[in-house]
């Protein structure tokens, strides 16, 4: 009898960083502003939020998980759950937080 495959559920190519898991590493695909905050995407890149970066969240606020201790390169931020949602990430294979 034949043995039936193994389906590997697909990984997503990139959510918000705000929906990540802790301690998880992800890499920064863009950033995108509500459009009720359009300077947001402007002032996260200025804060090291730029395509290719290394991101990991450190940790959540209780209650709730507002706001995020967020690690980008060498900084370290706390961020509230809005704001991270304005960044697009994509998780890295046997990534570690640094």
């Amino acid at each position: 009898m034949k043995q039936p495959q193994k389906l590997i559920p697909a990984q997503p190519t990139h959510l918000s960083l705000a929906d990540a898991a802790t301690g998880d590493v992800f890499t920064v695909n863009h950033v995108v502003a509500p459009s009720g905050a359009p300077e947001w995407a402007t002032q996260l890149e200025d804060i090291g939020f730029l395509a290719g970066e290394r991101v990991a969240i450190m940790a959540r606020g209780l209650p709730g998980g507002d706001p995020l201790v967020v690690r980008v390169g060498l900084s370290t931020f706390a961020l509230r759950l809005v704001e991270a949602a304005c960044v697009r990430v994509t998780p890295v294979a046997n990534g570690a937080a640094t």
